[in-house]
């Protein structure tokens, strides 16, 4: 599947003796000074070890939460840099700066196969900006960019998309695996292929829902969205939420479906309540049973039965959103028994399910599959995006640079 990337891999990059700068995101939860989750440090381990191993002289570039340009103590990478260290198993030095003095005279100091974390980019008021001078003095410090950070794709940002139109250009591994997962699932799947879209609100994920519709041949509505869904077919949905608004259009991705051909499958049955709170009585009514001032806070036994069913009859997976609010049990166990089947198709080898985006991760890791999935990414808005059939910048960027040649 590489040889359809729209960028080149390292496979085609001799790293030794060169400044290898090279975007990954290190925008992890931070709890007293410590990482709370491994995952994204874990998977860029890859690319600057394999750099590293080769005799590059890798230059990490990263944002760190929302400090809109100035200097915030508290959100700084340097703790990152120890996390990042233990991950790899090799020393990382930091540099309190991501240019100038600073910067350059941490670089200079580097060797063959060592490795440099710089200071948050979003310290810089430049760097969302994508300021033309930030990106040049970014460049300045490197010989060669690799962008490791699809989920910063979607930002036009100095570290994400100017520094590229300086240097020769390539795709990190995560940023070839996700790439990889991402035209597999979409743009060059096995089918059938289905989808499952769960979250709040359709006004949320209406471009989502419409690219789906011309990509996939079944599309499974969960979480609140079902609600407008129902609510468009004169359900009465008690108290649940939904988008009073969005019901004509609920009613034009309906027929949309149908015109396509397109298996739209809405929720049967569903688990309601009187009060959202845990430990709250709870019952399992049909969808068109829901009694006035209870909410459908999750999908029910028939539905998850027949969602399973679905999922027995494709070849190829993308799953976008909860189902329920998983994280009050036991509104999650529609989530968990669905995610559990795919689970068990793909360890099967039946199925291809690649998943991500929001509360996706965090959902698989509750219903205990996140690893058993084809692909899970951590990407977010980028995934999303990608969901949606928009452009990302971060990837522009570095497709068109291939024409540049390597420095001697």
């Amino acid at each position: 599947m590489a040889e359809a990337l729209p960028f080149a891999t390292l496979d085609t990059l001799d790293p030794k003796g060169k400044r290898i700068l090279v975007r990954v995101d290190l925008n992890v939860p931070m709890k007293d000074g410590q990482v709370g989750d491994q995952t994204r440090i874990e998977r860029i381990v890859p690319t600057i070890r394999e750099l590293a191993d080769k005799g590059g002289r890798v230059i990490l570039l990263s944002h760190f939460d929302r400090p809109k340009g100035k200097v915030v103590p508290d959100m700084s990478l340097k703790p990152i840099a120890t996390a990042l260290a233990t991950a790899l198993g090799r020393p990382v030095s930091f540099a309190h700066d991501c240019i100038g003095d600073e910067a350059e005279a941490a670089v200079r100091t580097l060797r063959d196969g060592e490795v440099l974390l710089l200071e948050n980019t979003r310290f810089q008021p430049g760097e969302e900006k994508n300021d033309p001078d930030l990106a040049t003095a970014i460049a300045r410090l490197g010989d060669v960019y690799v962008n490791d950070a699809f989920s910063a794709a979607h930002r036009a940002h100095a570290s994400t998309a100017g520094v590229a139109e300086h240097l020769p250009a390539f795709g990190g591994r995560l940023m070839e695996a996700e790439l990889a997962a991402l035209y597999a699932a979409l743009e060059n799947p096995e089918r059938p292929v289905g989808a499952i879209v769960g979250g709040a609100k359709i006004s949320t994920k209406l471009e989502l829902l419409e690219n789906m519709l011309a990509k996939v041949n079944m599309l499974a509505i969960g979480g609140a969205m079902a609600n407008t869904f129902l609510a468009a077919q004169g359900v009465n949905v008690g108290k649940s939420l939904k988008e009073e608004e969005m019901l004509d259009t609920a009613r034009k991705i309906m027929a949309e479906a149908k015109t396509r051909g397109c298996d739209l499958v809405l929720p049967v049955d569903v688990v309601v309540t009187e009060e959202f709170m845990a430990g709250a009585p709870t019952r399992v009514v049909p969808v068109s049973e829901i009694p006035d001032g209870w909410m459908a806070l999750d999908v029910g036994p028939q539905s998850v039965q027949m969602l399973n069913a679905k999922l027995a009859g494709l070849k190829t997976l993308v799953w976008n959103g909860p189902l329920g609010v998983f994280e009050l049990p036991p509104f999650d166990e529609g989530t968990n028994a669905v995610a559990q089947e795919a689970a068990r198709l793909t360890k099967a080898g039946t199925l291809k399910t690649v998943a991500g985006g929001g509360d996706t991760v965090a959902a698989l890791r509750h219903a205990g599959v996140l690893d058993d999935m084809t692909y899970v990414s951590t990407a977010g808005g980028a995934f999303l995006e990608w969901l949606e059939g928009k452009i990302l910048p971060g990837l522009t960027a570095i497709s068109t640079t291939l024409e540049k040649t390597l420095p001697v």
